[in-house]
């Protein structure tokens, strides 16, 4: 199916509703810990952050599904989690008790943000190819509005084209919702997990809604929903045939967004969140490419649409980077600093092509070009003359595509351990273990 515009023959008529995916991933961080270590699928993996080796001391950030059905949940105590389920390499270590078989413990991962930021980068150009409006939300989750490149009659194969394609390209696996609204959507991301499609069209919406628990509308949380509870509304259905007054009087202004929400009612529209930070670029082989011709004639063209990216959206750059991922899966990140914010395609090139040489000999899976610091407003460029010799080398672990800090409508499946936009020190990214 193409990623461009509408299907051909698909006519739509102005006033028909909108279409919106919520794309979010299944256990983020362990998805991720899985495609740098394959055996571990299938099997318990806990991520987890604020922990020392040989401490106890921290909270789980995700546990995948099998994990969960030991009972360990995000945000628990890491010391918690290990009661309910040990660790795998303290198991073949002989360090247990002879009465906790192999199948009843976990690997446990410390959390490894760089890597898991390359990941999101990749799912982000995915998404960002398959729709005309992007909401960013948090690492693993964002809103696409694809009204202008599908219909509802073909939308649930054009939803699968996204999630067969992140699959595919980037090896992780996400859950999508498809509804006329932001709400709706979300909640049809939910109900199928793990690697779930739902969607929702129009005419379905109070259908789908009604039999929902409370606390499973969008927004809704424990205390909420036991006070609704508290007011003899148990399911969706339950809040959408009350009387919005007392909903309003318990919860004030937002008492009537619970009532519109629970009948389906949302005219909230995807918008991005203001200004991106950067823009990237990334390409993989088909296999890992040792010869330095290949990655060069790739930097080149990535670093060209990079550069006229930042041109078509009017943004200046302070940063450019480079992006090397070498077998198993280690991300490496080379950036420089420029005096001044320029708008220079040649200066990219020959900058990316700078950073890359550190690479040019080693095997290579994937290679990306990003350009970063970003102002909008007009301003005087730096030229080519000023900047030379006065740039200072930074080798650092940046993202490709930072995720905005802000994380309202985030889920709790996987806690923002702190902000990820910006620079990191870090290079090569860490097999890091909690054991």
């Amino acid at each position: 199916m193409s990623d461009g515009p509408r299907l051909p023959g698909v006519e739509r008529e102005a006033d028909e509703d909108r279409i919106v995916c919520h794309v979010d991933a299944d256990c983020f961080y362990a998805s991720c810990e899985r495609l740098r270590e394959p055996e571990l699928r299938g099997e318990p993996v806990v991520v987890g952050m604020g922990y020392e080796p040989g401490e106890t001391v921290g909270a789980v950030a995700t546990a995948s599904y099998e994990a969960r059905e030991f009972g360990v949940e995000s945000a628990q105590a890491i010391s918690t989690a290990l009661e309910r389920l040990p660790r795998r390499a303290a198991y073949e270590a002989g360090d247990l008790d002879g009465e906790t078989d192999r199948e009843e413990t976990g690997h446990y991962r410390s959390v490894d943000m760089d890597y898991y930021e390359s990941v999101a980068a990749d799912v982000r150009e995915i998404l960002h190819d398959c729709a005309d409006v992007v909401r960013e939300v948090s690492i693993d989750e964002a809103y696409l509005d694809v009204t202008e490149r599908t219909a509802w009659e073909v939308a649930d194969g054009f939803a699968r084209h996204i999630k067969d394609r992140i699959r595919r390209e980037v090896g992780v696996a996400v859950s999508v919702g498809v509804a006329p609204t932001m709400s709706t959507a979300k909640i049809a991301s939910d109900f199928d997990k793990p690697d779930g499609l739902t969607v929702v069209r129009p005419d379905e919406i109070r259908e789908f809604l009604a039999p929902l628990a409370v606390d499973l509308l969008h927004g809704v949380g424990p205390v909420t929903a036991r006070e609704l509870r508290e007011m003899g509304l148990e399911t969706a259905g339950d809040v959408a045939a009350a009387d919005p007054e007392p909903l309003v009087e318990r919860f004030g202004e937002r008492g009537r967004e619970l009532y519109d929400r629970a009948r389906g009612d949302d005219d909230r529209r995807v918008e991005p969140k203001g200004d991106p930070k950067s823009f990237s670029r990334e390409s993989a082989f088909a296999e890992a490419v040792a010869e330095p011709e290949p990655k060069y004639d790739q930097i080149e063209t990535l670093a060209a649409a990079v550069a006229d990216r930042a041109r078509r959206e009017g943004a200046l750059y302070r940063t450019i980077g480079v992006k090397a991922v070498t077998p198993p899966y280690d991300v490496n990140t080379r950036e420089r600093s420029l005096p001044g914010p320029v708008d220079d395609p040649e200066l990219v090139d020959r900058v990316a092509r700078d950073l890359f040489t550190e690479f040019e000999a080693e095997p290579v899976r994937k290679v990306g070009v990003r350009v970063a610091n970003l102002e909008f407003a007009a301003a005087d460029q730096a030229s080519l003359e000023s900047w030379e010799g006065g740039g200072n080398d930074a080798d650092g672990g940046s993202n490709l595509e930072p995720t905005d800090d802000e994380a309202a409508d985030a889920t709790d499946d996987e806690p923002e351990p702190g902000a990820l936009g910006g620079d990191r020190s870090s290079g090569q990214s860490s097999l890091a273990d909690f054991s």
